[in-house]
């Protein structure tokens, strides 16, 4: 299958202050050392990346005592230049939601707004085609799916996520095109299950090795696909069906419980 890839644009933030000092999911284990270095190099390999690829990435600077800044795609959701920003669950993470405020309203995007409810952006908010897949569960309140489909103009489908390794939605499925995804059965409930079935019966499926290594935390432009070096198995199947794997090493953000996709926000209708 021929696959062609489009220049995407995207919003990241350096993890200058990356440390884990608490714990809202799983992976975070205050316990376990941490290399803000390490960490730093890491994301700056994935940043070159983007760039060696061909797509635009706009900076947000990084705020001291916010070490979970890093993972961008959480700030927001922008479809056809409006911005609709997160209201983080987690009063760890509060404080981000004005930085991406003040972002996209000093570069003047034609609509900023913030989610009345509980919203954790890309992470649980997901654009295929013309639909939006809306996570929840553990994170973005149900809620707020109605106020994303009438802010955003796309109709939303809730999917409800039930392991909490696999907190949002992002973690759990990765968009490969407008009418193809990939994802892990086994991090939703069985009506969530029959859903994504119904709707893509020929959806890639992640094992749970693949899973478990944020496999699916991957960020696609049409062709190629990068995600964590470690799944493997994931990669195959990708290859298989046309498209270009790229594998990268973020293990360090994982103990925060990010990766790839966690760390990139898509800019859809961006100001010119």
């Amino acid at each position: 299958m021929s696959r062609a890839a489009r220049p995407r644009h995207y919003l990241m933030c350096r993890p200058t202050h990356f440390t884990v000092d608490y714990s809202i999911n799983p992976w975070m284990e205050p316990a376990k050392p941490t290399d803000a270095a390490l960490a730093v190099a890491q994301w700056e390999r994935l940043h070159e990346l983007f760039l060696e690829l061909g797509h635009t990435v706009e900076l947000i600077e990084p705020l001291p005592g916010l070490p979970d800044m890093v993972f961008a795609a959480n700030g927001a959701t922008v479809v056809d230049g409006t911005a609709l920003v997160a209201r983080f669950r987690h009063r760890e993470r509060a404080d981000e939601a004005p930085a991406y405020l003040e972002w996209f309203r000093s570069r003047g995007y034609r609509t900023v707004a913030q989610a009345g409810f509980a919203n954790e952006g890309e992470g649980d908010y997901l654009l295929v085609g013309e639909r939006i897949l809306a996570g929840t569960g553990f994170r973005t309140d149900r809620r707020a799916h109605a106020e994303a489909e009438r802010l955003l103009g796309r109709p939303v489908v809730t999917l409800e996520l039930v392991d909490p390794r696999y907190y949002h939605l992002d973690t759990a499925l990765a968009v490969l095109g407008d009418d193809e995804v990939m994802y892990y059965p086994a991090a939703f409930s069985p009506e969530s299950r029959r859903t994504l079935a119904a709707l893509y019966p020929d959806a890639v499926l992640a094992s749970d090795e693949d899973a478990a290594v944020f496999g699916l935390n991957a960020v696609p432009d049409g062709r190629r696909v990068v995600l964590p070096e470690a799944a493997v198995g994931l990669a195959a199947r990708l290859r298989a069906r046309g498209f270009e794997p790229i594998g990268i090493d973020v293990t360090e953000l994982l103990k925060a419980g990010g990766s790839v996709k966690c760390c990139t926000l898509e800019l859809r209708g961006a100001p010119a």
